[in-house]
């Protein structure tokens, strides 16, 4: 069973100010630190009376099982919560991972939405809002996910070479996009009238724009243009990944384009490019 009660809080304290600790000097991101954290907690809170580097590997695989059992979680959510526990034991008290090596859960394989090309440019000119506009442009153009365009910077637009620097994004990484001519065009027209002064899009206030905002501006975009396909800012990602794999555009390319870490991860497209479905015939067609 998972208990309850308070936990010892100097067992609690020291162990999370250690945890936080490390998680600053291996430099993870804002957002992994809070997920991390927070699963932590719940296991320290668990065991509330002990120490937590007193606890063996079965007393946590039983935990796992039993927070599992009672939650119905996902694969993903299991898989976080172990590499939140392994954290601590392995580069906190620095432990042999093999020790730790916990039963991980498959993750389902998860088609990524994708729009047609009309849909895109239906979804692209129905708001008669620039900046509106722009964004979508942008985030179509170069595959970003809605966390890189909120960073962007006016200085990340490089219209002499004619990239977009992508600075530390996911897994802290930098890299460069193509910049559509057609893009630039429009960024300078947004430039004119905006006049946005450090981020490229910022919001009414000043500041950075945020992605929530962005994501109702891709539902508003599709509601004007008739597009009832599920669907946030990150299908127009899918939709650049899956459009260059149709243009024939190589997979290497496409993973650097997308910053993924590995080709595993960018072969999903292979899953839903028309490309190769084109060239099969359906049978109904041969007895029709």
């Amino acid at each position: 069973m998972i208990v309850t009660h308070a936990p010892d809080t100097d067992f609690f304290s020291a162990a999370m100010k250690a945890y936080q600790e490390k998680l600053l000097l291996k430099n993870y991101s804002a957002s992994t630190i809070r997920t991390y954290k927070s699963w932590f907690g719940i296991f320290l809170h668990h065991f509330a009376d002990q120490k937590p580097s007193s606890l063996t590997k079965k007393e946590i695989h039983q935990f796992l099982v039993d927070y599992r059992n009672r939650n119905h979680w996902s694969a993903t959510v299991q898989n976080q919560f172990i590499n939140a526990i392994k954290f601590f034991y392995e580069k906190v008290l620095g432990r042999p991972s093999e020790v730790y090596a916990l039963t991980r859960a498959q993750k389902p394989l998860q088609l990524p939405s994708v729009f047609a090309e009309e849909e895109v440019k239906k979804i692209l000119f129905a708001s008669d809002n620039l900046k509106h506009r722009c964004i979508l442009c942008l985030a179509y153009a170069g595959g970003l996910r809605v966390s890189e365009v909120v960073n962007l910077k006016i200085a990340d637009i490089d219209s002499g070479r004619m990239v977009i620097n992508i600075r530390q994004a996911k897994g802290k990484k930098d890299r460069q996009v193509m910049l559509s001519e057609k893009l630039l065009v429009l960024l300078r027209e947004y430039f004119k009238e905006f006049k946005p002064n450090t981020w490229l899009f910022e919001g009414q206030w000043g500041g950075q724009y945020s992605a929530r905002s962005i994501q109702e501006v891709i539902q508003q975009a599709k509601r004007k243009a008739g597009i009832k396909k599920k669907g946030s800012i990150h299908a127009l990602r899918h939709s650049f990944a899956t459009h260059l794999l149709e243009s024939g555009t190589d997979l290497i390319s496409i993973k650097e384009l997308l910053g993924h870490n590995s080709l595993r991860t960018t072969a999903i497209y292979t899953h839903v490019s028309k490309k190769q479905l084109s060239k099969i015939q359906s049978p109904l067609d041969k007895l029709l």
